[in-house]
């Protein structure tokens, strides 16, 4: 998996995050640090900077002073009570006197996993530091975040995006055109790891990878086609917006949220007012929460685009 493939070894590759990478790598140099608590979205680097940590901090030794679990695979207080309290009672093998224990996507543990994953971290910090990681930080209690340091992630900018495409261009020896570089970054939205699956899976088909190629492997409409459906609708030709959505829909494998989603943002660079704009918005909301309960999806996508030929013959009363 090229996923693990360019999985950063050193703190220099860690992409985005210069502040934390810094903090970070002055805590390993010391040979201390505190509890951690990684927060953000995926694939913007906290298990990276994870294994680089105790990469950094154990050395030759690191396999055997560093635990990775994922949480949401086993999310009750077995797994607190069992594995991650028999490692920890442990001593550490070499110079650093503490062991790590990397929780993966910890929000996803339980509430009673939580507080004793709570104890767990007060009766054994002279033998083991904790870094969590978790995409939302309010499903951390409160106890646990105030023992830990926490770190914000931020999704990865343009610039960012870009060399790492071009590192896996280089190293693969693969042609990614510039517009597919475009692309990748629109689908990814700041997630590396979603780059990296993409570009393998392109790359199996054709070693010149394209715009065209990138959205067919991604499953993601062009944005000109889902704008070309909006426009048809705002024109009063619903029938036309609509044959128009199904076979979009079809070509791509697009399900009704991955539609909504793109609609949502393509609403903004219509040339329609802003009350129309803010009414397209709430209507999108609307609909997405209609098709999560169970609603049926095409109905639903057609109820949203007889909003939008409303809104264009508003328009044009105005």
């Amino acid at each position: 998996m090229w996923t693990e493939k360019f999985r950063p070894k050193d703190f220099s590759e860690i992409k985005g995050q210069k502040e934390i990478v810094k903090r970070i790598k002055a805590f390993v140099d010391m040979k201390n640090i505190p509890h951690l608590l990684f927060t953000g979205p995926a694939g913007v680097g906290k298990t990276s900077l994870a294994l680089t940590t105790a990469r950094k901090l154990f050395q030759e030794s690191w396999h055997q002073n560093f635990l990775e679990l994922n949480a949401s695979d086993e999310r009750g207080i077995d797994i607190i009570r069992n594995k991650v309290k028999d490692f920890a009672r442990t001593k550490s093998i070499g110079d650093v006197p503490f062991k790590v224990i990397y929780l993966d996507e910890c929000d996803a543990l339980t509430r009673e996993a939580q507080q004793a994953l709570r104890r767990t971290m007060e009766n054994y910090t002279q033998t083991c530091r904790f870094i969590l990681s978790a995409n939302y930080s309010s499903k951390i209690i409160d106890p646990i975040q105030s023992r830990c340091a926490m770190f914000r992630f931020k999704p990865l900018e343009k610039s960012d995006i870009f060399l790492i495409i071009e590192k896996i261009e280089k190293e693969e020896k693969i042609k990614v055109e510039d517009k597919a570089k475009e692309a990748l970054h629109k689908i990814s939205e700041g997630d590396a790891r979603k780059i990296a699956n993409i570009l393998q899976s392109s790359a199996a088909v054709s070693s010149n990878i394209t715009e065209e190629l990138i959205y067919t492997m991604a499953s993601v409409a062009k944005p000109k086609e889902i704008n070309e459906v909006l426009r048809l609708a705002l024109s009063s030709k619903f029938i036309d917006a609509r044959n128009k959505l199904l076979d979009v829909m079809l070509n791509y494998g697009l399900s009704g949220v991955d539609v909504i989603k793109q609609i949502q943002q393509e609403i903004l660079a219509l040339g329609i007012s802003n009350e129309s704009k803010m009414k397209l918005m709430e209507k999108c909301g609307e609909i997405e929460f209609r098709i999560t309960e169970g609603s049926d999806e095409f109905i639903q996508l057609e109820a949203l685009l007889s909003q939008f030929v409303l809104q264009g013959t508003a328009n044009l009363n105005v």
